[in-house]
């Protein structure tokens, strides 16, 4: 038997070890999905919080097709997408005090950001499940829904444009 088929039914029954011992195995990485999609530490906790939320809320109704993990991706996904229906609010932290190389590593990784940022949504979607949460492109079919090759086409044209973004960046 699954070992997430195995902690949803305990889980069913009221057992709160069960419960506990499956936010644990997910969190970090539904966080991880969530904070690269909002950019906001904060936000993206109270959305990893809300999609645990939402899975428990279906539990008594939720069918056990493959991996828990997926359906918590969708979720995931289904909570940024209505994130970013509300109006954005800008807000900028202090940066913190460091070497040259830390503000190097840390310009690098807005630079990465931003182009990222720049990516269609349909494209955005597979670029973070493909380069970010490490996901295999059938894996990554299943969790949005769609046709293996429209996934290969998207994680291609995704190289595509952050290497022309990436460039860019580096010519201003």
């Amino acid at each position: 038997m699954d070992s997430d088929l195995f902690l949803i039914q305990k889980m069913k029954l009221g057992d709160d070890a069960a419960i506990e011992i499956f936010v644990q195995k997910y969190y970090a990485k539904i966080f991880q999905y969530c904070h690269l999609h909002i950019r906001d530490y904060g936000y993206a906790e109270d959305i990893t919080q809300e999609t645990f939320e939402k899975f428990f809320r279906s539990l008594d109704s939720y069918k056990h097709y493959g991996k828990a993990l997926n359906y918590l991706y969708v979720l995931a996904a289904n909570n940024c997408r209505d994130y970013y229906r509300k109006p954005p609010e800008l807000c900028f932290g202090d940066l913190p005090e460091g070497t040259g190389s830390d503000f190097k590593r840390i310009e690098e990784q807005v630079m990465v950001e931003l182009a990222i940022n720049r990516l269609p949504p349909e494209l955005k979607e597979v670029a973070v499940l493909f380069f970010f949460q490490e996901l295999r492109q059938k894996e990554i079919s299943k969790i949005l829904g769609i046709g293996l090759p429209l996934v290969k086409y998207r994680v291609r044209r995704s190289k595509e444009l952050l290497a022309d973004y990436l460039r860019e960046e580096d010519t201003l």
